[in-house]
């Protein structure tokens, strides 16, 4: 039995990640919606600026400052949320940091890093959402940001397709044991694609090149959209882009087909071609990140404003409706051009 959600409205909600990219674009919207949000990062400047954004706009905000690779920092988000708004109704696993290159040259620090934030942080937050549900006895939602390359893992970002691999496998494991329980706690996991945000910028790089997104590439929005759907509604997985639920197909189907398509492609495809790296390879794995901004700077082939298969998704009768009529009059338009040309 899916647990009851409140509306988006009427609901507390906790971003983590949220001082750039999807997290900054989700409090936004969720802002925007009716929601109470607390939002959570490491750039403390960035989450100042935020909150006083939303709450002149009318809306009701706090921010934490958080490191969610720290539990003691997690167990100070849930715990100052509490004691300010009195519960929350939806947790938003939401942080994130990339790298780029190859397995052999990441040192193991920046390895550890990474799955302190990618992993360990989502535990941290999933943990500690559950057991005030639990304690609280009200249902709630926990929403983990995931990934395509948490569907099929790529060259050049096997660090980060790893971390997201173990965020995947712990979300369903977690989801079927609270399904076993009979909890009220809706646990969705998003399948984000190509996104437009700073998280080339913010990653880790030991390639030669400054790391970009090239080909169909979606707004941080689309990302927003998918997450607050999932906090009012229950869903086990929402695909942000038709790209994410390909990449999640074609690997399960075509392992070596796909084997042969990420050589070939994603060192072209993940590097710049003009701009080469400078700085610190490190960026902002050990430190927080320039924040404020939504977008990133990327070399599309196409720079999509919304994504369809998240609409879709969220009306599957209209969808399949709309599909079967489509069928309908292609079926007959080929019957009369078959007619016509007997």
């Amino acid at each position: 039995m899916q647990p009851r959600l409140k509306p988006l409205s009427e609901q507390v909600v906790v971003i983590t990640g949220a001082s750039s990219g999807i997290g900054l674009a989700t409090a936004r919207m969720a802002a925007r919606e009716g929601a109470t949000v607390v939002v959570a990062a490491r750039n403390e400047e960035a989450l100042r600026n935020l909150a006083q954004e939303i709450r002149a706009q009318g809306g009701r905000a706090l921010h934490v400052v958080c490191d969610v690779g720290k539990e003691d920092d997690i167990r100070n988000l849930a715990e100052t949320t509490i004691r300010e708004f009195g519960h929350f109704d939806t947790w938003v696993n939401n942080a994130g940091i990339s790298i780029f290159g190859e397995t052999w040259n990441v040192p193991m620090d920046a390895w550890h890093r990474m799955f302190d934030t990618v992993y360990w942080g989502l535990v941290y937050g999933s943990l500690a959402a559950l057991r005030h549900y639990r304690e609280r006895g009200s249902p709630g939602a926990i929403i983990q940001t995931g990934s395509f390359f948490g569907d099929r893992a790529p060259a050049v970002q096997s660090t980060y397709s790893s971390a997201k691999f173990a965020v995947h496998g712990f979300t369903e494991a977690m989801r079927t044991e609270i399904e076993h329980h009979g909890w009220p706690v809706s646990v969705s996991l998003i399948h984000p694609g190509r996104i437009d945000t700073p998280y080339n910028e913010h990653a880790g790089n030991y390639m030669p090149m400054q790391p970009v997104h090239r080909g169909m590439i979606y707004p941080p929005e689309a990302v927003a959209e998918a997450i607050l759907w999932c906090a009012a509604h229950p869903k086990r997985d929402m695909y942000v882009g038709s790209q994410a639920k390909a990449a999640a197909l074609i690997g399960f189907l075509f392992p070596h087909f796909t084997d042969w398509l990420m050589k070939r492609l994603m060192y072209t495809s993940h590097q710049s071609r003009t701009r080469r790296s400078s700085g610190d390879p490190a960026r902002a794995l050990f430190q927080a990140g320039y924040g404020g901004h939504e977008r990133g700077t990327h070399e599309p082939h196409l720079l999509r404003s919304s994504s369809l298969y998240v609409k879709a998704t969220k009306r599957p009768a209209a969808t399949a409706a709309i599909l079967g009529l489509a069928a309908i009059l292609l079926t007959t338009a080929l019957r009369r051009h078959s007619e016509w040309e007997a």
